[in-house]
């Protein structure tokens, strides 16, 4: 049977981390907490915890500084969530989670809490973790170089991160002109497959196309995934710039036609070039 609910704690507001594993505990209560939070499972939660994440990205490229307040602890409670099912399941703790996450650190900065120098650059301290998280897997018998490159993430960063890691061992391109060269034969063979394939080849190309661009980004030392947000962000700013030019006309963009819209696009991004200067 679990324990009574503290309701003394759970009502301080001036309690810290261990008010929110108490609400969550109180919240999956099978007897007295809510019943959409008592059938949850690791499996239904986890889209919750992808999603508060980009809301924590986005509030950061927004400098919404009290909105990333709020998404934080958004997200807080996802870490919360999942312990308190593993909790349950007795798997691990709120606790064990924090001992774990702090000896890693720990473990990974021998030069802050060990011995090593601190006299090094913040490229050489990039090599030096690498070097810990390669010994760290291989504790763990992941024996392939990209095992461990999680699956759930996004598939523009994953790409990015699995040619990271095979740049590792030397499976890499030399010179970004030979991603370039890459790049042109895959648009071109995606040509070919829109005129002559089926759509399940032309998917296939499509795909090796949009690979070979995050290895481009790569080489020139872009986030892909970091570089498309800003693309999307832009398009967005500047679709809405054209809907306010045509609002200026009476018009909404389905009264309107491309030639229309493409012109006042032109004249958005002069207009940005112009406050810029």
């Amino acid at each position: 049977m679990p324990p009574s609910p503290n309701y003394d704690l759970i009502h301080d507001q001036t309690a810290g981390i261990e008010r929110l594993v108490e609400i969550m505990r109180r919240l999956r209560d099978p007897d007295t907490g809510c019943p959409w939070d008592i059938v949850q499972t690791f499996d239904t939660i986890a889209p919750y915890t992808i999603e508060e994440a980009y809301e924590v990205a986005d509030a950061i490229e927004r400098r919404d500084w009290p909105e990333l307040e709020g998404e934080l602890g958004d997200l807080l409670l996802q870490s919360v969530y999942h312990t308190q099912l593993a909790s349950e399941e007795g798997h691990f703790t709120f606790q064990s989670v924090v001992r774990n996450i702090s000896d890693k650190m720990v473990a990974r900065h021998p030069h802050v809490f060990g011995d090593e120098s601190r006299d090094k650059s913040a490229e050489q301290q990039t090599k030096d973790w690498e070097a810990i998280k390669a010994a760290e897997r291989a504790g763990k018998a992941q024996k392939g170089a990209l095992d461990g490159v999680a699956v759930g993430l996004p598939a523009l960063l994953r790409a990015y991160k699995l040619q990271k890691r095979a740049a590792r061992v030397g499976f890499d391109w030399p010179d970004t002109a030979d991603v370039i060269a890459k790049i042109q034969e895959e648009a071109a063979e995606l040509v070919e497959a829109r005129d002559t394939l089926t759509a399940e080849e032309q998917f296939e190309e499509f795909g090796d196309l949009m690979f070979v661009m995050a290895n481009l980004g790569r080489h020139l030392g872009i986030e892909p995934e970091a570089a498309l947000r800003a693309a999307n962000a832009k398009f967005t700013r500047r679709f809405a710039g054209v809907e306010a030019k045509l609002a200026e006309r009476g018009k909404a963009p389905t009264d309107s036609d491309l030639a229309e819209m493409d012109a006042l696009w032109d004249a958005v991004k002069a207009d940005e070039k112009a406050k810029t200067r």
